[in-house]
Parts: C-alpha cells; sequence; structure tokens
C-alpha cells in the first residue's frame, strides 16, 4: 500500500541545504577572508546537527550531525564547499573580489540519499547510492542583498541528473558579532534527477504493486530560508537556521512523496585556524 500523505514533516532538500549552512557560516568572516593573504592557508571546523528526512519527500524525520571542515589556500578550498550543491568536496574560484565569486567543484554527499529500507514502499527497489558531483557557482554581493547560484550535475553516470538552484538573501548586520539573514530559493531538476528520486519504473511498479509513475524536469522545489550567525570571539562561531519547502510538479504528485510542505532546522558551531 501507498503510504499516506502526512503534515508538517520534516525535510531537507539533500545538499543544497547543507551547503547553504556551510554559506551562512561565513557571513560575519567573509570580510576577512578577502583580505587574507592569497598564499595563507585558513582553516574551519564544526559541526553541525541537522533534523531531516530519511530521504527526499519523506515524512519521517531524523537527526544527523554533520561535520563542517574546510581548508581554504589562495583560491582553492577542500572539505566544505559553501554555495557549490553539495557538502564536501574541493574546488577553486575562479573570481574572488569584494562582489562577485565564480567557482567550480567536485565533490559529492556524505551519505547514501536514499535506502531501500527507508518506507514501505521503497523495499526491494536497492539503495540510491552516493555519487560524484560537478558544480559550476557563482554569487553576488551588494551591500545586504546576496544572490546565489548553482549548477550541479551527477559525473559518475549514476542517473542523478542535473540541478539549477538560485538563492535571495538579504542581510541585516545587528552588531559586530550578530548577523541575520533571510531570503527565497528555487530548484530546477532535470528529469533524469526527477525520475532517479520521484519517478516509479517498471520494475518497482511490479515489487511495490503501484502503478508505473514518469517524472518529468521542471521546478523541483520553492523554499524561503532564515538564519543567524553569532560570532562569540575571533575563532568561535554558532549559528541556526530554518528553512520551508514546497516541493512542485512532479515531485510533488509523486507516489513516493508523502509530504510537499517540509521543513528543515539545523545548529551548528565552528572554530577557526
Amino acid at each position: 500500500m501507498i503510504q499516506s500523505r502526512k503534515s508538517s514533516a520534516h525535510f531537507i532538500l539533500l545538499g543544497a541545504t547543507l551547503a547553504a549552512t556551510l554559506t551562512g557560516q561565513d557571513a560575519l568572516a567573509q570580510a576577512r577572508l578577502e583580505q587574507a593573504a592569497d598564499d595563507s592557508w585558513r582553516f574551519s571546523a564544526g559541526l553541525g546537527v541537522f533534523s531531516r528526512p530519511k530521504y527526499p519527500g519523506s515524512g519521517d524525520a531524523q537527526v544527523v550531525a554533520v561535520p563542517l571542515v574546510t581548508a581554504n589556500y589562495g583560491r582553492y578550498f577542500i572539505g566544505g564547499t559553501p554555495g557549490a550543491g553539495f557538502p564536501f568536496g574541493v574546488g577553486f574560484n575562479l573570481i574572488q573580489d569584494d562582489s562577485w565569486r565564480f567557482g567550480v567543484a567536485l565533490g559529492g554527499e556524505l551519505s547514501k540519499p536514499r535506502k531501500a529500507s527507508d518506507a514501505p514502499i521503497l523495499n526491494g527497489w536497492g539503495d540510491i547510492s552516493q555519487t560524484a558531483l560537478g558544480s559550476v557557482f557563482a554569487s553576488y554581493s551588494h551591500d545586504w542583498l546576496t544572490v546565489r547560484a548553482f549548477l550541479v550535475s551527477d559525473i559518475a553516470g549514476n542517473d542523478q541528473g542535473t540541478r539549477f538552484a538560485v538563492d535571495i538573501e538579504g542581510k541585516y548586520i545587528v552588531n559586530e558579532k550578530l548577523v541575520l539573514s533571510a531570503g527565497p530559493g528555487i530548484t530546477w531538476a532535470n528529469g533524469r534527477y526527477t525520475q532517479t528520486f520521484y519517478g516509479i519504473d517498471a520494475r518497482q511498479s511490479l515489487i511495490a504493486g503501484v502503478p508505473e509513475y514518469h517524472a518529468g524536469s521542471g521546478v523541483n522545489s520553492i523554499r524561503f530560508s532564515v538564519g543567524a550567525q553569532y560570532q562569540l570571539n575571533a575563532q568561535w562561531g554558532i549559528g541556526a537556521s530554518v528553512t520551508a519547502a514546497w516541493l512542485q510538479g512532479d515531485a510533488e504528485r509523486s507516489p513516493i512523496t508523502e509530504d510537499k510542505s517540509q521543513n528543515t532546522y539545523g545548529i551548528f558551531a565552528s572554530y577557526r585556524f
């Protein structure tokens, strides 16, 4: 039987939310990073705790701890990949100045995006495993406004497709320690991604006893996020974020989706050295 839809579920758009959290960590330190010498190493280590679903579209939440580790050397970075569309990788900022940032990255997720044991309808389907992802990302900041975008694609041939996301963020600097942020975002996904995560092929249909479902390309989700970052001292920073997201199109209508309206909660702490 297909599970009934649930309301007020916790949901995280895999990769994108973690990347946004990593970006949020840099709100207070961005100016210092831009002023640092290009030939110096900069490190950040921390931990984030998130309420997230078992898989995209799930109505069952789980709490996970995620390491937030980044090393920067000039325009190069390894570890956390702010704005790239996935939480961990290596990359290079082709452009990096007071207003513009444009770069490329290679990386992936830290865990499987979906397991066959996550819901009864998925039993016997097999897991969706991690894959290698490539990203092109950019951001523009002026005064209190920042616009970010990324194009991320499966480069390992594991049918996880391509996504394009845009987020607009407004910042309010309360004081030299506290920054508040808020803004909307939208994600588009191609047919390969949507079919893998929300479609039901002939084999899966036979196993689950449900009709086949073809999921095509289109707007995958819209969201609104709010966050706060507080710099305790020169090294330590803490923060929190909340994202309300709504699945759209074929992702919303999929029999796999238990709830289109989904929330994400996260807290994190980091140490810079």
